[in-house]
């Protein structure tokens, strides 16, 4: 598994609220001083008119049944801690963490200042920092392996994360583990309430909080390992002929995109060729279940069109160009592609699966499935670690960040790509972007200048030699890809389009920068 923090805020639908403490069922921490006996824990469910519905939660059990809840999905192998907030008298649950647990022992220290640190100063950074905490630790057993085992081999690791947090002033009131189909407290001592062999987690789907969640419409998917497996790429006798694909492709296409105008060429055939294959699965029957979706995408795109649209990916002005099919009727299609694409890097080019995981991270994130952008940026991240794209989204996402900011930039550039191919009728005089950026001269020599240019049809974006290409290799980093970079005017309007936040992070809201400013590698 991929060892990589989560970090979400409290959204929507899914805010649970609590009282401070926790002792209902018998419980003590040495930590909280503000825990009474009596108080549980609520979730707060709203429903379409906005008023509330109160699920108490008042054992363990009930928080362990919450956890899936809480993040999405249900995870595995993992180190999750759950902030508390006070509120008015009540608490509710805020921000979750999640990490993979460290299978060498000797990491789980640095692992659990890592998560709790980044937590709370998270927290402390939207000026909500936690009161308490909860802990949760999610391993199945191994071979020979019991649940209590497992519990036992893991409490070195729950001590670690409850003195993390006691470090920064917040409690943890309760760690669970949960493994094997049954649950453990490690902060209740009573026998009568948590017995050694633990107790046996409810069915899934059966709890008073999972009918309250299905009400207000929460969905919790499969696990991080299902998801993933919609992004890997294949292991099939199909891979082979994949991987055939992509050589032969390549060494047709990446020769041209070496060269300024094959590069455009390249790029403007990828982007008509995603269009079609959107369309056509957007026209597709429908499917039940994800791996039946995925099939039929997969036999819906040929090895050789996926060949192209992966290397022509590589170059990082196509894949903002392909960023921008982010929202409305666009953006299932785009994702739909996206994964599929990812799926098809397979062999030697594994690297290349940077940029079409990106842009499933990109898509997700856009959507509103902060889930599937977080993995799928991780992956890109793991194909790639260089990938400057992927990880600016990544840690915004984690950060809670608006990816409004970012839609604006790349609808602006969509807005002015299309003025500029489609000037006014009849005005003669329309001038290009590069064109609007020179400074005016009172010569005549300009205006001649200008006319010529006019005649022969070319622009500085156009002309050999313009922009400097990078280079593409078969089964190289996506980082090497080649560059284009247009400039002057458009560098101006999108760096005022961009809010301050993005502004700073640069190429990752669409920013186009002048051949003067623009930095090596593709990002």
């Amino acid at each position: 598994m991929t060892n990589h923090s989560e970090t979400t805020g409290s959204a929507g639908n899914d805010d649970i609220s609590g009282r401070d403490g926790y002792r209902a069922h018998g419980h003590h921490d040495a930590g909280s001083a503000r825990s009474q006996d009596g108080e549980h824990i609520e979730c707060v469910t709203y429903d379409s008119h906005g008023s509330d519905h109160q699920v108490t939660l008042r054992t363990p059990a009930e928080l362990a049944d919450a956890l899936p809840y809480l993040l999405g999905y249900r995870p595995e192998d993992s180190i999750v801690l759950v902030a508390l907030h006070d509120r008015g008298g009540r608490g509710r649950f805020g921000g979750r963490a999640r990490l993979g647990i460290p299978t060498n022992e000797d990491d789980w220290e640095s692992a659990a200042r890592q998560l709790a640190h980044g937590l709370i100063t998270g927290s402390e950074r939207r000026g909500v920092k936690p009161e308490q905490m909860v802990a949760y630790l999610c391993q199945e057993p191994a071979k020979g392996e019991s649940g209590q085992q497992v519990t036992q081999r893991l409490a070195r690791l729950a001590g670690l994360l409850r003195t993390e947090c006691g470090r920064l002033d917040v409690p943890v009131i309760e760690a669970l583990c949960i493994s094997g189909g049954r649950f453990w407290s490690y902060c209740c001592p009573s026998e009568g309430c948590c017995p050694a062999e633990g107790l046996p987690m409810g069915l899934p789907g059966t709890s008073v909080l999972a009918a309250a969640a299905t009400y207000a419409g929460l969905q919790v998917r499969g696990t991080l390992r299902e998801l993933r497996a919609r992004l890997l790429p294949w292991e099939t006798a199909a891979a082979l002929e994949q991987e055939i694909a992509l050589d032969t492709t390549s060494m047709a296409q990446v020769p041209r995109m070496f060269d300024e105008a094959g590069r455009l060429a390249v790029a403007e055939e990828t982007v008509a060729l995603a269009e079609r294959i959107m369309k056509r699965f957007a026209a597709a029957p429908s499917v039940s279940g994800a791996l039946q979706a995925d099939l039929r995408d997969d036999a819906l795109l040929g090895h050789e069109e996926a060949a192209t649209l992966i290397l022509g990916l590589q170059d990082r002005t196509t894949r903002d160009r392909a960023a921008e099919w982010m929202e409305g009727e666009e953006a299932g299609p785009a994702l739909r592609l996206w994964r599929g694409l990812a799926r098809r890097c397979v062999g030697p080019y594994g690297e290349h699966a940077a940029a079409p995981l990106t842009l499933v991270g990109w898509v997700a994130w856009s959507t509103g499935d902060d889930i599937e952008a977080r993995e799928a940026l991780a992956m890109a991240l793991g194909a790639d670690h260089g990938y400057l794209f992927a990880r600016l989204l990544h840690q915004a996402c984690n950060e809670g960040l608006d990816p409004e900011s970012i839609r604006r930039c790349l609808r602006a550039e969509r807005e002015a790509r299309t003025a500029r191919a489609r000037p006014e009728v009849g005005d003669s005089n329309v001038p290009t972007a590069e064109e609007s950026a020179q400074p005016e001269m009172p010569s005549g020599r300009s205006q001649t200048r200008t006319r010529r240019r006019r005649r022969d049809g070319a622009s500085s974006t156009t002309r050999p030699g313009a922009a400097k290409s990078g280079s593409v290799r078969p089964g190289a980093s996506g980082n090497q890809g080649p560059q284009s970079r247009p400039s002057g005017k458009t560098d101006v309007r999108l760096r005022g389009a961009c809010s301050e936040e993005v502004r700073s992070s640069g190429e990752a809201c669409g920013e186009v920068r002048s051949g003067d400013e623009a930095r090596g590698g593709q990002t």
